[in-house]
Order: structure tokens, then C-alpha cells, then sequence
């Protein structure tokens, strides 16, 4: 069985995590499918970069994702986009929303004084 899951990068005391697909006995920073996006927790707010267009074709063959995983991509909208995507609805609509919501997230906020 393949899950979507988390492996870990970064220095010590300074993780980021790689999303990807890897067979469900593979160790954690063993051996994997494809790597699907990065997940970097360290910064206000959280990055993070996923390819929604290979998620959807992992998940859609039977890719389960970990329960962090899942958290992850709720916060993202992915797993409402993907609710979509089994109801009929275009991958290039689903992609093209999902690079507008990043690019959204990533601009920074302004407050007033």
C-alpha cells in the first residue's frame, strides 16, 4: 500500500519536510515513490509547496496520506479540491485554483498602524 507521507530534512533542531509517496514499509527517510511537494513548518505562516496534479493522480490509485499529511492538506485545500476532482470537476481548474489560493498565502500581510 502507498502512502503519502512526510520525510525529514534540514539540519538538526531545524527540520523541513519533504512530501512524498513512498510504499507503506519503507522507513521514514528510507526509500520513496515521488516526491510530491515541501512542507517547511519554521516559518510564519507555514510554507507549503505542493503539486496538487501528481496528489491527485497518487490518491485517485489508492495513496492513502498520514494523518499529518491529511492536516497538511487541509489547511492547503487540497483535500476539498480533491473531493472535487472525484466529482468530475477539471485537474486544470483544481491546479489553476490551487497556484491562486499559494500565491495568496505567500503574499505577505500588511498592518496598520
Amino acid at each position: 500500500m502507498v502512502r503519502i507521507r512526510l520525510r525529514r530534512i534540514g539540519l538538526k533542531g531545524q527540520p523541513t519536510y519533504r512530501i512524498i509517496a513512498a510504499d507503506k514499509e519503507a522507513p521514514r527517510d528510507g526509500r520513496f515513490l515521488e516526491i510530491l511537494g515541501v512542507y517547511n513548518p519554521r516559518t510564519d505562516p507555514a510554507t507549503i509547496k505542493i503539486n496538487e496534479e501528481r496528489i491527485y493522480h497518487w490518491m485517485k490509485n489508492g495513496a492513502q496520506p498520514t494523518e499529518s499529511v491529511a492536516q497538511i492538506f487541509k489547511t492547503s485545500g487540497t483535500l476539498e479540491r480533491f473531493e472535487r476532482f472525484k466529482k468530475g470537476e477539471a485537474v486544470e481548474t483544481l491546479v489553476a485554483e490551487a497556484a491562486a489560493a499559494e500565491v495568496k498565502r505567500a503574499a505577505p500581510v500588511k498592518t496598520s498602524k
